[in-house]
């Protein structure tokens, strides 16, 4: 009898083509079967982008070195295009794939285009009868029962508002809610950029303005929430942790907690209630769960710990730097190439990644800083 082929929902807060997801990826890939895994990456999410060639490229050059499986592209760049070749073969290659990922982008552009065509009811049909959804970024933001047009609000100033999701989340789990990635994104500097560039000031707008019992689902950057339909747990891995938010009051899973997926929505029906903090978002660990364990001998997602270069590249980056300066404090010019060395190459793996990241131009900085001081 052939065993049936797993059921997983993955959500990516962010950097689903750096070092920090690979072995997100790599776990859930090998549950799918032997190698290779038929896998394909929907491009349409950043369709409308004039470098989506180099996009596609970057991310099948990443599965193939990084991760170490290759992955096609289904190509449907936008639903009013007139080669129905091209779009019957993007349909079939994501119904014969049993990893199916999308990324970066604009989830707005992404709805859109996806309203017109089969890939919503591909995509449920995959987590009904057997096979990995892997939505990151802007993908993971339509994984909701509804979604924020983050370009609109945060670029043309829009006013905050939903979009209608793709509704993955609850046909597959039961959880009604809205998917923030980029959870706690810092890059704003001087400004809010928390909650996918939103602010507090916007979130609170949008979340007065959420469906009824629909709560905010918040995935920090390099982060992922591993679902696992058929053992019904919720896992978390990479760098920082997943949210519930419900009116102002949040609790948070840390990475490494496993947890039943039911333990979400008590999590959230627990905040309703007022068990939680109120002011600013403010964050607590959720209490349910230990690390790196799946509750009553369930399966959990079997993805391991990471080092510092799976923490995020500035983390990484201070690694190097710390080991260089150790080197120079010893007078070990070995050790201090070293160290420039693990920067450098680190700093290429992140390369690969088809995010924007501040972090990637301070470690540059930090390499140039390197080599002056190893001069000197």
């Amino acid at each position: 009898m052939t065993a049936r082929t797993p059921r997983i929902l993955a959500i990516m807060g962010s950097g689903e083509t750096a070092p920090t997801m690979a072995k997100v990826h790599r776990a859930i890939l090998e549950r799918l079967g032997p190698a290779p895994v038929p896998a394909v990456l929907i491009d349409t999410p950043y369709g409308f982008q004039e470098n989506v060639d180099d996009i596609s490229g970057r991310t099948m050059d990443y599965f193939r070195e990084t991760v170490g499986s290759p992955i096609g592209v289904a190509s449907l760049r936008s639903a009013t295009e007139d080669d129905q070749l091209a779009r019957a073969t993007a349909v079939a290659r994501i119904r014969e794939a049993r990893y199916v990922f999308a990324g970066p982008g604009s989830p707005s552009y992404a709805l859109r285009q996806w309203s017109a065509t089969e890939v919503p009811r591909l995509l449920a049909d995959k987590l009904a009868a057997g096979g990995a959804v892997v939505l990151a970024s802007a993908a993971a933001l339509t994984a909701g029962v509804v979604t924020i047009p983050v370009y609109e609000v945060y670029k043309a100033g829009d006013d905050p508002t939903w979009l209608p999701g793709l509704d993955l989340l609850a046909a597959a789990t039961g959880l009604c809610a809205a998917v923030v990635p980029h959870y706690d994104n810092s890059e704003g500097g001087t400004h809010d950029t928390r909650f996918c560039y939103m602010g507090e000031r916007r979130i609170r707008v949008l979340e007065a303005a959420l469906p009824p019992d629909a709560f905010i689902l918040g995935v920090d950057s390099h982060t992922a929430l591993i679902l696992d339909l058929d053992a019904g747990t919720a896992s978390v891995a990479g760098a920082g942790g997943v949210t519930v938010r419900v009116e102002g009051r949040s609790t948070t899973f840390p990475s490494g907690t496993t947890v039943r997926s039911h333990e979400i929505l008590a999590a959230a029906e627990r905040l309703r209630a007022g068990d939680g903090p109120g002011e600013g978002g403010g964050r607590t660990p959720a209490g349910a769960g230990r690390p790196g364990d799946a509750p009553d001998g369930g399966e959990g997602a079997g993805v391991p710990a990471g080092d510092a270069d799976e923490q995020g590249l500035a983390a990484a980056a201070a690694v190097h730097e710390r080991a260089f300066d150790a080197a120079v404090a010893a007078r070990d010019a070995r050790g201090a190439v070293t160290a420039i060395l693990g920067l450098e190459a680190t700093i290429v793996a992140w390369s690969r990644d088809t995010g924007d990241s501040a972090d990637y131009d301070h470690a540059r900085a930090v390499l140039r800083s390197l080599v002056v001081r190893l001069g000197d």
